[in-house]
């Protein structure tokens, strides 16, 4: 197996912009896993159909662009 291993170069603000993203995106995952819990019959589509309105109904959310958002809720 072969490992490669980096380091990041950042400034703190990058590194608080990238923070910000990752818990933007556990918190649509977490959403969305509470949608298909409490929601019998849900389908992946209606996983991404939350996402949008979680977009609409938090502004900081909908500054992760749509892709990063449902590869969240599929994630779930």
């Amino acid at each position: 197996m072969l490992v490669l291993e980096s380091k990041l170069v950042a400034t703190s603000e990058q590194f608080a912009l990238i923070d910000e993203a990752i818990r933007t995106f556990q918190f649509i995952r977490n959403k969305a896993l509470r949608y298909w819990i409490d929601t019998k019959g849900a389908t992946k589509y209606d996983l991404n159909k939350q996402c949008a309105i979680l977009a609409k109904e938090f502004e900081w959310a909908g500054k992760l662009n749509s892709m990063a958002r449902q590869s969240a809720a599929e994630r779930a």
